[in-house]
């Protein structure tokens, strides 16, 4: 019973120190972080609770290194920078002005070339009606069919012919539209159906 006694007595010291010297959840993560924000600060390590919010991240990567002629070592040793020259700031007004010249030029070239792709459109779309007629009479008069054959032989190859070619020229149109909008979509202009 002594035993038991003191094995009641030793835990309850040890469960009382243990209580006594235990921190509240709040205040372990409060220490966490703080410990956390010294040691992000001297190695950059960013994580959700240190990003800048306000500051932009450059994740490009690191700064372009100076101009090598940009340090000169003079006759004492000693190394001096040059001065870059500097630049003046294009004004906005301009470049704005040429972005918008440019935009309009790729939007004229665009509007060309849908108008020539619809015109090709157009005249195939009328030789294919012409054929058409053309085939209904032939075939709907048999005394015709039979006395013209091998003229409407030969009449059909060459509108066949034609419709082929006409077909040609709207698909290398249309190519050659797709690859103006790629190019337009590169340089950074969109299109307004």
């Amino acid at each position: 019973m002594k035993r038991t006694l003191w094995m009641a007595i030793g835990v309850l010291l040890l469960f009382g120190s243990s209580l006594a010297s235990a921190q509240s959840l709040g205040e372990a993560a409060r220490a966490t972080r703080k410990a956390k924000a010294q040691q992000s600060a001297t190695n950059h390590h960013y994580d959700n609770d240190n990003l800048p919010v306000n500051d932009k991240v450059s994740v490009v990567g690191p700064a372009p290194a100076a101009n090598a002629n940009s340090a000169n070592p003079t006759a004492d040793g000693s190394n001096q920078t040059q001065a870059a020259p500097l630049v003046p700031p294009a004004d906005p007004k301009l470049a704005a002005a040429d972005r918008q010249k440019a935009a309009d030029e790729w939007k004229d070239k665009l509007a060309a070339q849908k108008s020539k792709m619809e015109s090709l459109n157009h005249e195939l779309d009328l030789t294919q009606r012409e054929y058409r007629l053309r085939a209904v009479a032939q075939y709907s008069d048999a005394g015709n069919r039979l006395r013209n054959s091998a003229n409407w032989d030969k009449e059909d190859a060459d509108f066949k012919k034609q419709l082929e070619e006409k077909q040609k020229a709207v698909d290398t149109a249309k190519q050659e539209l797709e690859t103006m909008q790629e190019q337009a979509r590169k340089a950074g202009i969109r299109e307004r159906e």
